[in-house]
């Protein structure tokens, strides 16, 4: 079983910054990308980041250059800092993994069980 821990969430003044934190643990034998989704009330959830096992990144535009995804492999960790935030930024943010759970199984998603990120004006 995977499990993903996020943490960092909460209430922030616009043009501030948080930091996301997401830990995987379980039974894991290769990570093929971590990433955030985040979901706003009546909308679907989206993409927010996401970054390879080689490292490379994808953000999507409404928060490029504001928003820096990067990892911990030896804590099998993903983070996310935010800067300069707005109040179209406010959801709830998901963690995501696309791995591997043992040797020459098939990749699976998995999710955290969300952290809020509200921004006021």
């Amino acid at each position: 079983q995977v499990q993903l821990v996020e943490s960092g969430g909460g209430l922030v003044r616009a043009g501030g910054s948080l930091r996301l934190s997401c830990a995987a643990s379980g039974t894991i034998f290769s990570i093929n990308t971590m990433g955030w989704y985040r979901q706003a009330p009546g909308n679907q959830r989206e993409l927010v980041a996401r970054i390879t096992n080689g490292g490379s990144t994808n953000y999507a535009d409404s928060v490029k250059g504001r928003f820096t995804i990067s990892k911990d492999d030896a804590k099998i960790a993903v983070y996310l800092q935010m800067n300069r935030l707005k109040p179209e930024d406010t959801a709830v943010y998901y963690c995501n993994a696309d791995l591997a759970p043992w040797h020459g199984s098939s990749w699976y998603d998995y999710w955290g069980q969300g952290t809020q990120v509200t921004v006021s004006s």
